[in-house]
């Protein structure tokens, strides 16, 4: 027989050819007996999203209640009604019994035994609340204060001994860094911390600024003659003024036109008109005058004393004061 000779690669692949085709053949044997099943493919995981919770809007509660509307009260009606005495007996509008009913204007087709629907009144809401102030800020608010403009050569020492308020009490409700006070500047001088006076007190004294003097005599329109060669002035004591502290008293020509005027600084309650001052021709001429409280705040150049108002002027009184018969001669 003729001798077939392979060479080994040649060899190699007959080989790897007749294994494939009995593995081909081997599958479809047993695929065709049911001994290998198909692959089932795997159904894929679908995750699933754990859904967050939604959070839920927090009603914040209104300051104002909310306000329901009342039904209305049937009422039927009694012989002599009217609309308004109905109103008046259910303390409603008698427009609004009108409204609510069809009624006219003039409410006159009422009927005896009629069925009226009578609207419940709207109550009235509360007020508001008030605020109400921390227990620092109500007492400042409720301290008596008075206003005062620094004069020429006043210190925070004078000024707290004028008021007799503690220079500590002064800096603290003005806002002040120092004790240095400046010309003009007004201060606010808390009189609710007023030091307390030692021991009792004969004649209360109201505290700066002062009242009005109550002005006593001489009376409104007291006429005087030659006869008064003086005339003495008297009013009420405002309290026990201070070392630093005067009646100023301002006496007026006003018949005169010339301005002609007399003024003095006393710490009694009277004072008086010198004949200097009366008039020298034959007229009785009209005087006013008033009294005022005043307090030194210094001194000018010439070392004469600074005035300035303490409190509040009287009222104006009026005499008159006859002057010089004709030819006569003035008394020295």
């Amino acid at each position: 027989m003729p001798e077939l000779t392979l060479s080994l690669p040649a060899a190699m692949g007959l080989l790897a050819v007749f294994v494939v085709i009995g593995a081909i053949t081997l599958y479809f044997a047993l695929q065709f007996t049911h001994r290998i099943a198909s692959p089932t493919p795997n159904a894929s995981v679908t995750p699933t999203v754990t859904p967050s919770p939604t959070p839920t809007d927090t009603l914040i509660p209104s300051d104002t209640p909310t306000y329901t509307p009342l039904p209305p009260k049937p009422y039927t009606v009694q012989s002599g009604d009217t609309c308004i005495s109905i109103a008046a007996l259910f303390k409603v509008s008698p427009t609004d019994i009108i409204q609510n009913n069809n009624l006219n204007s003039s409410c006159t087709d009422l009927v005896v035994g009629q069925v009226l629907q009578i609207p419940q009144p709207t109550p009235t809401p509360l007020p508001a609340a008030t605020p109400t102030l921390e227990s620092g800020a109500a007492t400042l608010a409720a301290c008596n204060t008075v206003p005062y403009t620094v004069q020429a050569n006043d210190t925070l020492s004078s000024i707290s001994t004028n008021y007799n308020v503690p220079m500590e009490a002064i800096q603290e409700f003005n806002g002040l860094t120092s004790d240095q006070v400046f010309t003009g500047t007004t201060l606010n001088i808390p009189l609710c911390m007023r030091a307390a006076t030692p021991g009792p007190s004969p004649t209360p004294t109201a505290p700066p600024p002062y009242p009005a003097p109550n002005l006593l005599l001489p009376a409104q329109g007291t006429a005087f003659t030659l006869a008064n060669d003086t005339i003495t002035l008297q009013w009420s004591s405002i309290g026990t003024l201070r070392d630093n502290e005067r009646y100023y008293v301002v006496v007026e020509d006003v018949t005169s036109g010339t301005g002609r005027k007399w003024t003095d600084y006393v710490t009694d309650t009277k004072d008086v008109v010198p004949v200097t001052f009366r008039p020298q021709d034959n007229l009785a001429h009209a005087m006013t005058w008033t009294v005022v409280t005043v307090r030194q705040t210094g001194t000018d150049d010439q070392g004469n004393p600074i005035y300035t108002n303490a409190g509040a002027t009287s009222d104006i009184r009026i005499f008159t004061w006859s002057g010089l018969v004709a030819g006569a001669t003035a008394t020295p």
